[in-house]
């Protein structure tokens, strides 16, 4: 993948027996996802545009350019759909895409590095971060809100993190 491509969902697997697939979208707005044009795989040797279809348990049912059967749906099941950059829109300053936040360094309030953004998590109370680095024995997983990281800057590569009592 390329800087220019951002993740926007991925297929879960098929869904029927005539080339339906189940999307796990990435957007805010889950239907979003067949908005954007052509979404591409990690590599961008395969592109599809999307077609959705119904709401199905854990994602919506679509249809693919160039899939048709079952066996062809069942073979994209864990891809990842990549849009343009350009094609996001912009975010207002207290947003930000998971794609930029990942690699970013995390200091502590006083500037000690603690270590670096590896994945960003949610499921359904809001966004976790997940930090390692060398000063840490194991991840460590800390709430995205303004009390625990008061400060990102995107163009350091950077975020503050204000450890809640216990975590340091």
């Amino acid at each position: 993948m390329t800087a220019d491509r951002i993740c926007i969902g991925a297929i879960a697997g098929s869904f029927g027996v005539s080339g339906e697939v189940r999307l796990k979208s990435f957007c805010t707005e889950p239907s979003d996802i067949a908005a954007y044009g052509l979404l591409y795989t990690e590599d961008g040797t395969r592109s599809f545009a999307i077609k959705l279809t119904r709401p199905v348990a854990g994602g919506l049912g679509a249809r693919l350019t160039g899939i048709a059967t079952k066996e062809q749906a069942d073979a994209l099941k864990g891809v990842g759909l990549f849009v343009d950059r350009s094609r996001l829109p912009t975010l207002p300053d207290d947003e930000y895409y998971h794609a930029d936040l990942i690699g970013l360094a995390a200091h502590d309030p006083g500037g000690v590095l603690i270590g670096s953004v590896q994945a960003i998590h949610n499921h359904g109370a809001g966004d976790l971060l997940e930090l390692a680095g060398p000063g840490l024995k194991q991840s460590l997983v800390i709430p995205f809100t303004m009390a625990v990281v008061p400060s990102v800057d995107l163009a350091a590569r950077r975020i503050v993190v204000d450890l809640p009592e216990g975590l340091d």
